[in-house]
């Protein structure tokens, strides 16, 4: 899947678990926290993005991610 789709799918994760955010202010480049995400948020939307896309991958492989786009690389290479 190609990773602008990918990124289309994590924004819909973190409209779904930050209904204050709004979607289309959100940039690749942002990381998370900066949207008002804590740990259990950050967790949420990985995983519903991979539910999402059907991705299964261990949430270690998302432990050193600084921003979204870092995100939507992991998944695009599942």
């Amino acid at each position: 899947m190609e990773k602008e789709n990918i990124f289309s799918v994590v924004k819909e994760a973190i409209a779904d678990v930050l209904p204050d955010v709004d979607t289309e202010a959100v940039s690749i480049e942002q990381n998370l926290k900066s949207l008002g995400a804590n740990s259990i948020d950050r967790t949420e939307i990985v995983m519903s993005s991979m539910e999402k896309l059907g991705i299964k991958l261990p949430l270690v492989s998302f432990g050193g991610v600084e921003n979204i786009e870092e995100m939507v690389d992991i998944l695009v290479d599942a």
